[in-house]
């Protein structure tokens, strides 16, 4: 019987997301790191020009037809055998180069709906029709098109250096990371078993805290199971004034609110990180009516599975139970959605080689430890999906000057990923991805001697 698309993702879930590498390869042979700058010195202007024209052509999640046309294209000019089409418009490149190990590269291509106010040359102008009508804009401000460049220009480096390392390279580019639902559509996908089992998984995210030639790092956790769930609940709707003749779903709502924050204080061990936030709370339209449902949204995240379950059952629980109590004439509507995304784990071996090999390039003193945050990354998916070590870091992208200028009292705060203004200094910032990334590749490939 052919298994649905929720059951394969259910199982990618239910993989442990801890898988421990043993000892990692960290060192980058000179004649390797001699191969980048001189690539780079010759490349960087044409991958930058790239980067531009992704920027200014933005696509956004389950829509990427062009950038993934462009990806495919320049993996097949470089010599990679390519597939088309996984999950949407997913693509993989692969270069097998002689025995040794597997490293998968993960780049994504997706961008916002947001209307870019950065007023750069190359800035998206990019406008497009949502299915209810509304215009809206589209706008590469998550570091989408660094990632994909950082993705192409790795891919071409390795193709041009074959003679400097053995084994195969897994080039990925992702669509809908920003939906949620890219990573878990293409391991979903039929075409997605032709790719080889990596030994590793490797991908980067932009930074709008950090200068370019700067590097954060989070060994473990770095970003959490996040899960989006909806709750309607019925009441039976009266007037105002006559508020016992009816049952108030809002108070009922304010009631579940403040009882779904125990689930945290109060059900999951207080070492164990947990968020249940509200965002989202609608009903009634008039002041004098009581009306007959509320709908919240909610979102929740989270580190490890056992958490997670805690939470969402948690939820559904207490809300049944509140709804019960006010006598509601029928239980709550509590729905998950589909498009989760799970923790991302950096294996810690993994972590330390990475950091080792960063701090070459750039000098220790640049190479920065970060806590753990709560934000959502579905790069984690292919980790858990192969059962090997996997980690993601950050790049700075900040233009030196602004980066300065941010520093200095009451000075206004850097544009925010997600912002329409946020900006990244392209020339330095593609540079750094693709030195950083590339150097890692080589460390846990094969060197050919």
């Amino acid at each position: 019987m052919k298994r649905t698309l929720t059951a394969i993702m259910m199982l990618v879930l239910l993989i442990p997301a801890t898988t421990l590498a043993g000892e990692v390869p960290s060192t980058v042979q000179p004649q390797q790191h001699q191969a980048i700058s001189a690539w780079l010195a010759t490349h960087l202007d044409g991958l930058v020009k790239t980067c531009k024209h992704l920027h200014e052509h933005p696509e956004l999640s389950q829509y990427e037809e062009q950038t993934a046309a462009l990806a495919a294209n320049e993996l097949r000019d470089a010599g990679y055998e390519v597939i088309t089409g996984i999950g949407g418009h997913g693509v993989v490149g692969l270069m097998a180069n002689g025995p040794g190990p597997t490293v998968l590269v993960r780049g994504d291509m997706d961008a916002l709906p947001i209307i870019e106010e950065t007023n750069l040359p190359y800035a998206s102008k990019v406008k497009v029709a949502r299915p209810d009508g509304r215009i809206v804009g589209v706008m590469h401000a998550c570091g989408h098109d660094i990632h994909t460049t950082t993705l192409l220009g790795t891919a071409r480096l390795l193709a041009d250096h074959q003679k400097l390392w053995r084994g195969t390279a897994i080039m990925l580019a992702q669509p809908a990371e920003e939906a949620g639902a890219g990573a878990m559509t293409m391991v979903a996908d039929e075409r997605f078993k032709r790719v080889p089992k990596p030994d590793y998984c490797i991908s980067l995210h932009v930074s709008h805290r950090l200068p370019a030639g700067q590097i954060n790092y989070t060994s473990g956790w770095s970003a959490a199971n996040v899960d989006s769930v909806d709750i309607t609940i019925f009441g039976r709707g009266g007037h105002g004034a006559r508020p016992n003749s009816a049952v108030d779903p809002i108070v009922t709502a304010a009631h579940v609110i403040t009882q779904l924050q125990t689930i945290v204080s109060r059900r999951i061990s207080p070492i164990e990180p947990g968020v249940i936030t509200v965002g989202s709370i609608h009903g009634g339209a008039k002041h004098n009516v009581i009306p007959n449902e509320v709908k919240m949204q909610l979102t929740v995240r989270s580190y490890s599975d056992e958490v997670r379950h805690q939470l969402l059952d948690g939820i559904r629980q207490i809300t049944t139970d509140v709804c019960r109590s006010f006598q509601c004439p029928k239980p709550p509507l509590v729905v998950w959605s589909k498009e989760r995304t799970p923790s991302c784990y950096n294996d810690p071996a993994l972590t330390a080689a990475a950091v080792a090999v960063f701090g070459e390039i750039f000098g220790p003193e640049n190479i920065i430890e970060k806590p753990a945050g709560m934000g959502g990354e579905d790069f984690g998916v292919f980790p858990r999906h192969f059962k090997v070590p996997g980690l993601q870091y950050s790049l700075g992208t900040v233009s030196r000057e602004r980066y300065e200028a941010s520093l200095k009292p009451n000075a206004e705060p850097l544009p925010s990923l997600h912002s329409s203004k946020y900006q990244a200094d392209m020339t330095p910032s593609v540079d750094a991805g693709i030195r950083t990334m590339s150097a890692l590749a080589f460390a846990l490939l094969d060197d050919a001697e």
